[in-house]
């Protein structure tokens, strides 16, 4: 019921209009609400960090997860975050078996959400190559980190190296595998 002084001022063109812009701002707020997420709940374990230390890879092309505009880079550290793979094997280019270690690329495509047949691997020494993503899949391919326990240093194929475990499958050895092992990678194209 009305109180005696609010009715004396009822005007009822102006009232109508007063209750159509509450109910109106009532219907936004209630569709504001819903259709963004609130802060704090928003899906944060989905985005990529931001690298803390000097970036030795960067990562482009059709992937989901970026952390610098549309690229994810990538430090030492964040490597080393992704589960990581180890095999000792021989290659065309070194002397002996050697122990190396590093995430698997079918780990690395998958942490990014790479929906792609095919990457570009780019070298700082300006060497290039295409290399089928089914190669992940059929080997055990790694992003090399490690070499005998250590950082693998520029001048010895580091400090990343698309690596296959040439010592496993002798199909491995092929002049068109060894095309693909690209040494001092520095960026990724997933295309």
């Amino acid at each position: 019921m009305l109180s005696p002084f609010v009715f004396k001022a009822f005007k009822p063109k102006s009232f109508w209009r007063e209750v159509l812009t509450v109910k109106a701002l009532r219907m936004w707020l209630a569709v504001l609400m819903t259709s963004i997420p609130l802060a704090g709940f928003a899906d944060t374990d989905h985005a990529l960090a931001a690298p803390d230390g000097p970036v030795i890879l960067t990562v482009s092309g059709k992937i989901g997860r970026t952390n610098v505009a549309s690229e994810a880079q990538f430090d030492r550290a964040m490597l080393e975050t992704l589960p990581q793979h180890e095999f000792d094997t021989s290659t065309p280019w070194t002397e002996g078996i050697s122990h190396y270690r590093g995430p698997l690329m079918r780990d690395l495509l998958a942490h990014l959400e790479a929906k792609s047949d095919e990457v570009h691997v780019a070298a700082l020494n300006g060497y290039e190559a295409e290399i089928p993503v089914s190669d992940f899949e059929d080997y055990d391919v790694i992003l090399a980190l490690e070499k005998d326990q250590k950082a693998i240093p520029i001048r010895e194929y580091g400090p990343l190296w698309v690596l296959y475990p040439f010592d496993q499958d002798d199909a491995l050895l092929s002049e068109k595998i060894r095309f693909r092992a690209v040494w001092q990678v520095m960026h990724i194209d997933v295309r």
